[in-house]
């Protein structure tokens, strides 16, 4: 009994450890609760970023994140408009399209597309935890950004991820000269006064080494060196110890480097 128990156990670790990691999103097609079609895959296609929100009808909990996920996605289709879509699915197979259209137009969440069916893909994305979050992104079909437990942060990385996918440059910076194996690059906020993101699309598989440097050229310090990324990547910097001024960022993408500047403003 014993090894069977310890067999079941394990089985179901793998399990969960396996759709944990999904890499890639999961087709969405067909019509919505509404009677409107909608295909997932041509939308990522198309360059759209798409939220995926898995609730439960009676989580109290739920609406707040997805309020929080619309503002910033209208936020953000103020300059890319129509780039940002979503879709509100239960956890399971067995909420009607009344209850989750309710859901969607009790808590005023226009902008996510109500479904009645949602346990394989939520299974797929790993999401035990309500409520669950998902963005995906990229003619790749990537999964961008995932969380099971959410917080009032994943809404920032969610953003940065779908900027970077956007390819967004604030302050006029442009991608013009960025080195083979990065389609983006950039930087936000920019200027800052505590913390900052580097965005970076990486195409291949490549190491990623971020420097920064003040305007003689000596290195301040070394903000990153991981190793064998690929797809957006995310970097934070605190620089809460740097005095204000102009900084340089030297960026090396498997040996080849690009710079920005970076101004700190406290």
């Amino acid at each position: 009994m014993k090894k069977i128990i310890s067999i079941t156990l394990l089985t179901t670790i793998l399990f969960l450890a396996n759709i944990t990691k999904a890499q890639t999103a999961q087709q969405i097609n067909g019509l919505d609760c509404n009677g409107v079609a909608h295909d997932l895959f041509a939308d990522l296609d198309a360059g759209k970023a798409v939220v995926v929100f898995f609730f439960m009808p009676a989580c109290g909990s739920c609406p707040p994140p997805a309020m929080q996920i619309q503002t910033m996605a209208n936020n953000i289709m103020v300059q890319y408009p129509g780039m940002i879509t979503a879709y509100a699915m239960p956890f399971n197979n067995t909420t009607t399209c009344a209850t989750t259209s309710a859901w969607v137009t009790t808590n005023g969440l226009n902008l996510y597309s109500p479904y009645d069916s949602g346990a394989v893909q939520v299974a797929n994305y790993g999401g035990f935890g309500m409520p669950t979050a998902v963005v995906l992104g990229g003619t790749d079909h990537r999964v961008m950004f995932a969380t099971q437990s959410y917080s009032s942060g994943d809404t920032l990385i969610m953003r940065d991820s779908i900027l970077a996918l956007f390819g967004a440059a604030p302050l006029g910076i442009n991608n013009d000269d960025l080195p083979a194996g990065l389609s983006s690059l950039y930087i936000y906020p920019n200027p800052t006064s505590n913390n900052t993101t580097i965005a970076l699309d990486i195409t291949e598989t490549a190491d990623a080494h971020i420097e920064i440097l003040d305007m003689t050229g000596n290195q301040v310090g070394i903000i990153s060196n991981a190793k064998n990324q690929k797809g957006i990547v995310l970097v934070h910097y605190n620089t809460e110890a740097l005095a204000s001024g102009t900084y340089i960022l030297r960026i090396n993408i498997n040996d080849k480097t690009t710079f920005r500047k970076l101004n700190v403003s406290h």
